[in-house]
């Protein structure tokens, strides 16, 4: 087998890296590109100082623009090893930049969080990891750095640990490693620290080269946005475009979005069946009516098909987000005008508190209901990454002024109407709207009054 054919092989992990500032992320990323043998050498002799390798420089150059604030944006590294092949991610870390991190944590599997081990879990940290797990990210590693600084100490790993954990209790993500290390000598890095004999588990290389990511790739549901009609010799027509999620095979029977006309599929590319992410051309046994922007998918399991969207909102623009005001809103290979109905409210990443907006700002996140112009094919971010993601874009500039998720459970005003039985029950109604604990808190202990009474 070539190398070529063995790289084709490898399993590809995307993986962003974020944390504090000056907790040694830097450090990290260039200690484990030289430890994995994945810089070339010219690039190491210039990174030498005094004939010590500045690993931190190694990944400078990348981020030359963005430290003069000339251009902010995402660093991307490649390497491989045996076992796999890597894109790294690097983000931005500083508060300001929650829209460049959530722009790398769109597409990755994984992150690897950094947390000084002598300041321990800090507000960035919080933010990062709710950011990463709002995006979808169902691995984290928390890298628990410059563990020298605190005598190596298991127990100072184990408060982080327990601090992390209860934080991360919150949110939605059910695969949290920890490592400690020290980034500077390599250790827990590639090699496992001779000095830290207590950690038992893996090294953060061989961690990631082993995580099973398989699974994670939705191929239940299929989900094909058409992207564009193509015509053989003879005049016949393929449906051609990528396969977001999902298997489709000949014969399968298929409806076609938004119409919901039906057919079966009798060609694919030359194969007999094909899975995402792959690029296909779909040959059906009949002429239906399908152009750019529809949606292939089972008919037996077929996606949410409405204009109404209730979604999780990151902000990007400087312009703030104005209620009632259109946008176009991208999702798969459908553009269409949207309007921001209401904005249900926005959140403290930090805290994951809830509390009452009018509208978002840049890097602020809210929860919102959109309501587009044409009926739009999608799934719940949470259960399908590619079709629960869409874009809203600024039609007087053309800049992109948002990011969204969509959410699996749309908040019905007639829920208003529901008759409530107990403060369990009207708190997180309350929540639901918006409110801020405290107000919740003053309002319930109204109620509660006046049912004592």
């Amino acid at each position: 087998m070539s190398f070529v054919e063995r790289y084709q092989e490898l399993e590809l992990l995307r993986f962003m890296t974020c944390g504090g500032v000056d907790h040694g992320k830097s450090t990290l990323l260039g200690r484990l590109l030289v430890d994995s043998r994945s810089v070339p050498e010219d690039h190491l002799e210039a990174a030498k100082r005094n004939n010590e390798v500045d690993f931190a420089m190694l990944l400078d150059g990348l981020r030359a623009e963005r430290e003069q604030g000339i251009t902010i944006d995402v660093a991307y590294r490649y390497f491989r090893t045996n076992k796999r092949k890597f894109i790294i991610a690097d983000a931005p870390g500083h508060e300001q930049y929650t829209r460049n991190m959530a722009t790398a944590a769109s597409n990755c599997d994984l992150a690897v969080v950094l947390v000084d081990a002598g300041e321990g879990i800090i507000e960035q940290t919080r933010r990062h990891s709710f950011i990463a797990a709002l995006l979808g990210i169902k691995h984290l590693v928390i890298a628990v750095n410059k563990m020298d600084l605190v005598d190596r100490s298991e127990e100072r790993f184990d408060t982080i640990r327990r601090a992390y954990d209860a934080f991360a209790a919150r949110l939605e993500v059910t695969d949290v490693e920890f490592i400690p290390m020290v980034a500077a000598t390599g250790e827990n890095v590639v090699q496992r620290s001779a000095q830290m004999e207590w950690y038992g588990g893996r090294p953060l290389l061989d961690h990631l080269e082993n995580v099973h990511i398989a699974s994670d790739q939705n191929l239940i549901d299929l989900r094909l946005p058409v992207q564009l009609i193509l015509r053989g010799d003879d005049g016949s027509r393929h449906v051609a475009g990528t396969i977001a999620s999902g298997v489709v095979r000949v014969g399968d029977e298929v409806s076609v979005l938004p119409s919901q006309t039906t057919a079966r599929v009798s060609g694919i590319s030359h194969r007999s069946e094909a899975f995402a992410p792959l690029a296909v051309a779909i040959t059906l046994d009949r002429d239906v009516d399908v152009s750019r922007g529809d949606m292939l998918a089972h008919v037996r399991n077929i996606p949410t098909l409405s204009r109404e969207i209730e979604a999780m909102l990151v902000w990007m623009s400087a312009e703030p987000l104005q209620q009632g005001r259109e946008y176009l809103l991208q999702h798969c290979a459908v553009q269409t005008s949207a309007v921001v109905r209401d904005v249900r409210y926005c959140i403290d990443v930090t805290e994951l508190r809830h509390h009452a907006a009018l509208e978002l700002r840049m890097n602020e996140i809210g929860r919102v209901s959109i309501e587009a112009s044409r009926r739009i094919a999608f799934d719940a971010y949470s259960r399908n990454r590619a079709t629960g993601a869409f874009i809203l874009i600024d039609r007087m500039t053309g800049e992109t002024a948002a990011a969204g998720m969509i959410l699996d459970r749309e908040t019905a005003p007639e829920e208003v109407l529901t008759p409530v039985r107990s403060l369990a029950a009207i708190e997180k109604l309350l929540a639901d709207y918006g409110l801020d604990a405290d107000s919740i808190e003053e309002i319930t202990a109204i109620i509660a009054s006046r049912l004592d009474r």
